[in-house]
């Protein structure tokens, strides 16, 4: 195994850790309209984590399969509201199963050696798998952070 095979691994590892962390986190039948940021109660952030997840699964299908990908357009803030926008009416079950559906496609498709880079957004820079990865990480990682802060509970 290579190193960068061995980093892929890791990253992979780390997303899947993370992404059950958050997803235990929605399971645990809160109350999720409580306000996290001035805009955002708890489940506008399970729709914007899904709406991303979803887009990066996307990504890699259609490198995966041949497929000119089609990444977000518009500038982040925009995106953003965007990823609130749509899943502000989608079931919390639902928004958890379409998490877990990404995240078996970007399984499936984040070890293929053609696969070299993955368009974020339009504009923007694509990265390497095991970038990309990360990136995904931490973004989980800061929002279920906010989340614990906000809740009072413990970290799993």
């Amino acid at each position: 195994m290579t190193e960068n095979e061995k980093l892929l691994k890791t990253n992979l590892e780390r997303l899947r850790n993370e992404l059950n962390q958050f997803i235990e986190f929605f399971e645990r039948g809160y109350n999720y309209d409580l306000m996290i940021y001035p805009l955002w109660n708890a489940k506008d952030i399970l729709g914007h984590i899904t709406f991303w997840h979803e887009s990066f699964a996307r990504n890699l299908y259609d490198l995966g399969n041949g497929i000119k990908p089609n990444p977000l357009k518009g500038n982040l803030s925009t995106v953003n509201k965007l990823s609130v926008e749509t899943t502000k009416t989608i079931f919390i079950k639902d928004l958890i199963q379409r998490l877990r559906d990404a995240q078996r496609t970007i399984e499936k498709f984040i070890f293929m050696k053609s696969i070299t880079f993955i368009p974020y957004k339009h504009g923007s820079r694509a990265y390497s798998r095991e970038d990309h990865l990360e990136i995904v990480s931490s973004h989980i990682h800061r929002h279920l952070n906010d989340l614990i802060k906000k809740y009072g509970t413990a970290k799993m």
